[in-house]
């Protein structure tokens, strides 16, 4: 998108500006202020001038130091994966429930059908007295597997292994041990070092954070990435509402909505990028047993109250608008 377009869009719009203080908004990405999200977000706060907003970015590497600030209020908003923005808003939270994405045709549908206006209710949440609401959601990439043994090529083979996940993320410690795998537990900020350092044999990461991470190094010599999405990764934009202009929720999705081909086209500009020399592709047999597999925990995650139940309902109609044939499509449950 053309900066100076919105720069000065933004400088003509900036006497109809109602809020007499900038909103601050937290925004985590792996590469700080160099990173594509940030990046996303200074585009994203020039266009907020024309829905009488200034904003005030803060940039963040440390996932959890972002969510920790906004929660005291220190931010009004933020910007962040939404597997931790679930707590906020379980609707926009499930979109990344395992197993439930598995290309980016329909990780795009996906995220249509999420931030529709008929949904506009279900991206509104409160928790105590506090109001909180989805302003956007964004790709960020499918899932591989990252395995330091390229032997380690089927989900059986899991058992006893150590998989690094995401300790805030129920559904992943839960799935890991149904399959027999040890979980270890980390953070966005460590899991790759884990990984790299021998103390976990397997973990799940989108293509982004190979270079950043230096996954080369947990992969070494012996490892191997297998192709196959694990989990579809995005990340939500939470927002307390009063402290935006009235409509700036609706607004701001629409902007999300109207970038999501150049989002995906530059995550599947960086998937390109990853050494073929590491990629595993599994036989469509085996895809449909893990698809089969992921499918029957995803909906015990759902009884459990872990995943929204109508977002699983969103995800499986994108899959099945994308995928006709797909073996789920004729089946009840979710």
């Amino acid at each position: 998108m053309n900066k100076g377009f919105f720069a000065l869009g933004a400088v003509c719009f900036l006497g109809m500006s109602t809020q007499t203080n900038a909103a601050r908004v937290c925004v985590f990405d792996l590469l700080g202020k160099s990173g594509e999200a940030y990046q996303v977000m200074e585009e994203w706060a020039l266009m907020a001038k024309t829905w009488r907003t200034d904003i005030d970015l803060v940039s963040y590497q440390n996932e959890a130091q972002a969510e920790k600030d906004f929660e005291q209020g220190k931010c009004d908003g933020v910007y962040m994966t939404s597997m931790r923005a679930r707590s906020y808003n379980k609707f926009a939270g499930s979109v990344d429930a395992i197993g439930a994405v598995s290309s980016y045709a329909i990780a795009q549908k996906a995220i249509s059908f999420a931030l529709d206006k008929r949904n506009r209710h279900r991206l509104s949440s409160k928790i105590g007295n506090q109001s909180f609401e989805v302003a956007g959601i964004s790709q960020i990439g499918l899932a591989y597997i990252y395995v330091k043994d390229k032997k380690l090529n089927t989900i059986e083979q899991i058992k006893g292994k150590k998989f690094a996940v995401l300790g805030y993320d129920e559904a992943q410690k839960i799935v890991v041990k149904s399959l027999g795998g040890q979980a270890v537990l980390s953070d966005i900020s460590d899991i790759a070092k884990k990984f790299n350092n021998g103390q976990a044999d397997i973990m799940a990461a989108p293509a982004y954070a190979y270079k950043p991470l230096e996954l080369d190094k947990g992969l070494g010599h012996d490892g191997a990435i297998i192709t196959f999405p694990a989990v579809n990764m995005t990340m939500d934009l939470i927002i307390r509402p009063d402290k935006f202009s009235s409509n700036f929720g609706e607004n701001s999705r629409a902007w999300f909505l109207s970038r999501l081909k150049s989002n995906f086209a530059v995550i599947q500009r960086i998937e390109a990028d990853l050494p073929a020399k590491y990629k595993i592709n599994l036989s469509n047999e085996d895809k449909t047993r893990y698809q089969q597999i992921l499918r029957e925990a995803r909906m015990g995650l759902t009884k459990r109250g872990i995943y929204d139940a109508t977002m699983m309902s969103v995800l499986k109609r994108a899959r099945c608008t994308v995928e006709r044939t797909n073996f789920e499509c004729s089946l009840g449950g979710e």
